[in-house]
């Protein structure tokens, strides 16, 4: 039986997984924005792809850590989670509103949980898994009250589909960021999917084309820098310090980011309702970070 020991309350970890979920709050609404004038495949294979030529780059300056042994394999699985879970976004994003896919991204961090205790050995406490339910739950509350989830269209499945892979892949990449950081970790990753990335993303541009207004390319650069490279550089640092389902439970408070920032920058309307759900989750989300969780004893910190 694997040996394991309670992970402390990190606030550093903490708040790099808030920074990092403050980037991935513009994720839907940009993506969204590109999807108007550009294909969803072009969109999801150029973004990885941006990523992955930026990686590159960043590992051939690097003359640190390498992964090794099983860690290659690992790498494999949670560059595949995170390029098809990138894939998926776009699909769905031409359908529905950023309002409703940040509603449906509410149930990653439940997801980032379990990918945690199946794949890094976590425990989190009885009381951890009370405050995620309850966290899903005002999500899920504030999605029926405002009528944003009505039976499931191919788009919400998608969506689905999206954040089922990115949790696996958040999962796995938390698991090697202990050792190899987390800029390294992402750039590994995104940089094994560069070969198998390239051909694909010039027959989708040949066959789509890339005519688009400078702000849908501005955007698709975003989530691509930003959005992915970065923002998940960030997030695995964060998990790294304070453990993969304890940082992934930041996540609930992205919905709520992002209504606020389609909002403010998109005109999409806000519910009047969004600033008490907000507190509340907030509420929870104080409360969970304080609960215990216990990690493999080899990938403590």
């Amino acid at each position: 039986m694997q040996e394991t020991k309670e992970c402390g309350l990190n606030r550093h970890g903490l708040w790099l997984g808030l920074a990092a979920v403050a980037m991935f709050s513009l994720n839907l609404p940009l993506t969204r924005l590109a999807a108007q004038e550009m294909d969803p495949l072009f969109i999801g294979l150029m973004r990885c792809l941006l990523a992955a030529l930026l990686a590159a780059w960043l590992l051939l300056a690097d003359s640190g850590l390498r992964p090794r042994g099983a860690e290659w394999r690992q790498l494999a699985l949670c560059s595949a989670a995170l390029v098809v879970g990138c894939l998926f976004f776009p699909f769905a994003m031409r359908e529905v509103s950023a309002a409703h896919g940040a509603v449906l991204v509410g149930i990653q961090p439940l997801l980032t949980a379990l990918a945690a205790c199946w794949r890094n050995g976590e425990r989190p406490s009885r009381a951890f898994w009370l405050c995620a339910l309850m966290g899903s739950g005002i999500v899920v509350a504030f999605a029926l009250r405002q009528g944003g989830v009505v039976g499931f269209a191919p788009a919400d499945l998608a969506m689905f589909g999206a954040v089922a892979f990115c949790a696996l892949g958040y999962a796995e990449g938390g698991r090697l960021a202990n050792r190899l950081g987390g800029w390294r970790t992402i750039c590994w990753a995104m940089a094994l999917a560069g070969p198998v990335l390239m051909p694909v993303t010039l027959w989708s541009a040949w066959q789509h084309g890339t005519a688009a207004s400078p702000l849908a390319w501005a955007s698709l650069i975003y989530i691509s820098l930003f959005g992915l490279l970065i923002g998940t550089y960030i997030w695995y640092a964060g998990m790294a310090a304070a453990s993969v389902a304890r940082v992934g439970q930041l996540q609930l408070l992205q919905p709520f980011l992002t209504l606020a920032l389609a909002g403010a920058l998109f005109d999409e309307s806000v519910p009047g309702e969004f600033w008490w759900f907000s507190l509340a989750l907030a509420a929870v989300v104080w409360l969970g970070r304080k609960m215990p969780v216990r990690r493999p004893v080899q990938n403590a910190i």
